[in-house]
């Protein structure tokens, strides 16, 4: 068993009122790791100037985190097939709209990876094999009920 943990922070300035709802959500995600990411309410959820459009939204951090697992199992996999990645990249989306229950909910997730190898790259069958193995094994896409797409040009 794995335990994960991050600390995340939240300070109201001593003149502020709070209770009229006019305050920051611009907070602080730290991790074990030392590393430490400005976020915030995302700006289509809470307006300006209430978030902090430059920070990384919840949202955003959900998308990314589910692209950065399937890229992971990807790099795996490729290796383990001794295909030599040089590059991958992703421009991953997210849908937020109510779900089946009419909750609002991040109900799709597309995954976009451009992947670039060095030498011999698979065909097209066995690359689409490799996304769908990187998928079946992402600790994240199994712990989500969001759908996840892969969509390769």
């Amino acid at each position: 068993m794995s335990h994960y943990e991050a600390t995340v922070l939240w300070q109201r300035p001593p003149d502020l009122a709070f209770t009229d709802g006019r305050y920051s959500r611009a907070h602080l995600w730290r991790f074990d790791g030392g590393a430490e990411v400005p976020a915030s309410a995302s700006p289509q959820v809470v307006p300006l100037p209430f978030s902090a459009a430059e920070n990384v939204d919840p949202e955003e951090a959900f998308v990314a985190a589910l692209a950065s697992c399937h890229m992971l199992f990807f790099l795996s996999i490729a290796a383990k097939r001794h295909f030599v990645v040089d590059r991958y990249s992703d421009r991953a989306e997210g849908v937020m709209e109510p779900n089946a229950e009419g909750r609002v909910a991040v109900t799709r997730v597309v995954l976009n990876p451009r992947v670039t190898y060095a030498g011999t790259a698979p065909d097209r069958a066995t690359e689409e094999a490799m996304h769908h193995a990187a998928h079946d094994q992402c600790f994240l896409a199994n712990s989500v009920r969001t759908t996840i797409e892969t969509r390769l040009d």
